[in-house]
């Protein structure tokens, strides 16, 4: 298996610390709002990641952090009048909703920042013993960039750079313009901790090392994140947390790419995002994650609705192979094979995807002359899919998903009387009866089996 190293540039074969275990963080949500579908393209990501790796059969010791002090914490609380820690938690549940929604699972850990104050103040306090970083006047305590040898590996940022492009603003007590905040002194009113040098709350960064280091050690396996966290977040992490204890940080790095509109990177900050909630009022959950999961995991996706309705369309292609069939214990062939081939390829969901489209094109062409054969590739296609968290809903539940606009017991009470009108030979009452379905999105097929129904989005 192999994986792209954002800190080498290049795929290598993958060899965890631990025979058979891997060790991951994923920096999580500052949970001030709701989660766009940028988080949800980051997160779906790492998902399909760790259910990979135990599909490979390791054991995935998966951190998921949850920055829950912060500026913008702060800032939101205020402008709503609401306590902080009351607005942490309401967005914590909404991000729990929405990552539910989305067959996103939880982390065998998802410590919290303010839960590791004590490894926090402990870890600043290494660094200023070991001379890279430094208590201000201010009450804030700054690490010393340019004492890291290795500044700048992760981003391929330049010092000297770096340097031009700095600005330090007048009140500022950093002895440098590069050097970035690890603890910072508590303004009035603010929430705070008591600490050697007074009382104050973390830097961002600062709280992914300790957390990090707390659960998984000095070293471990994979850090991953989204793709604006690069540079500073993760470059600050390396310097602070191999300076702190003198050994590697983590293996390897990855990044998932960006979400896009109209090729700009979808963010709060630009004012161009749509939350997951707000994508899941209009189409389903499971299209919303095959949408994400038909690019890789690195590549920038563009979003659009038409990229969300072919992605439903390809979802009913799958589930119309699966209807009607009985699925025996899963076999594994060569498709599995394929399908195993393209992920061990640093997780390459599209190739695994056209596997899987492989597999319909055999079940449809199998299902009236072979349907034992059909039975056995549809069994198989659907346990690859949940690998990757598709294809688990019953075919007829997945076509009869509801809507707001679309009850599903008025549908069957409709279908009910249009049957009796065909029995009694009503037949203009009977196409009355489908053309108000068709009215309400809703496609009938009859078959000797009876009549099914699909949403038609």
């Amino acid at each position: 298996m192999k994986i792209y190293n954002t800190l080498t540039r290049e795929k290598s074969e993958f060899k965890p610390l631990q025979s058979g275990k891997v060790s991951m963080y994923v920096c999580g949500m500052t949970v001030y709002d709701y989660c766009h579908l940028g988080h949800g393209r980051v997160f779906v990501a790492f998902d399909v990641i760790v259910r990979y790796l135990q599909a490979k059969g390791y054991e995935v010791n998966y951190i998921r952090n949850i920055t829950d002090i912060d500026d913008k914490i702060i800032r939101r609380a205020q402008e709503a009048n609401e306590d902080w820690q009351q607005l942490v938690q309401r967005f914590t549940d909404a991000m729990d909703e929405d990552f539910a929604a989305l067959g996103i699972g939880k982390p065998n850990l998802e410590p919290k920042a303010t839960e590791h104050i004590d490894q926090i103040i402990a870890m600043v306090q290494t660094l200023i013993d070991k001379g890279m970083a430094y208590a201000a006047d201010n009450g804030d305590v700054y690490y010393v960039v340019e004492k890291f040898a290795g500044y700048g590996q992760l981003s391929g940022k330049v010092l000297d750079e770096l340097h031009s492009g700095a600005r330090v603003e007048v009140d500022e007590a950093k002895q440098n313009p590069l050097d970035f905040v690890l603890w910072k002194a508590a303004k009035p009113g603010e929430p705070a901790w008591d600490s050697p040098w007074g009382k104050g709350r973390p830097g961002w960064h600062i709280e992914c090392s300790a957390m990090s280091t707390c659960c998984l050690g000095n070293t471990f396996d994979i850090h991953g994140g989204g793709p604006d966290l690069k540079f500073p977040h993760h470059e600050n992490e390396i310097a602070q947390s191999e300076a702190a204890t003198g050994e590697k940080y983590a293996n390897v790095w990855m990044h998932a790419g960006a979400l896009r509109i109209n090729d700009e990177k979808m963010s709060k900050s630009l004012g161009n995002f749509f939350t997951i909630r707000d994508v899941l009022a209009d189409f389903p959950a499971e299209v919303v994650r095959y949408f994400l999961l038909a690019s890789h995991y690195r590549s920038p996706i563009n979003y659009s609705l038409e990229s969300l309705k072919e992605a439903g369309a390809s979802l009913e292609r799958f589930y119309h192979s699966l209807r009607g069939l009985t699925l025996p214990q899963a076999p594994e062939s060569e498709f599995s094979s394929r399908f195993y081939a393209a992920m061990d390829d640093d997780f390459n969901t599209p190739e695994a995807l056209a596997v899987l489209f492989d597999m319909v094109r055999e079940i449809n062409r199998n299902k009236a002359a072979q349907p034992d054969q059909a039975s056995q590739i549809a069994a198989e296609m659907k346990a690859l899919g949940d690998v990757l968290g598709l294809l688990q809903q019953d075919p007829e539940a997945f076509f009869q998903q509801q809507t707001s606009d679309v009850d599903p017991q008025q549908v069957e009470n409709l279908i009910a009387q249009r049957n009796a009108a065909r029995k009694q030979r009503d037949f203009a009452k009977a196409d009355e009866i489908r053309d108000q379905l068709q009215a309400m999105s809703v496609v009938l097929e009859d078959s000797r089996e009876g009549t099914k129904w699909r949403v038609e989005k």
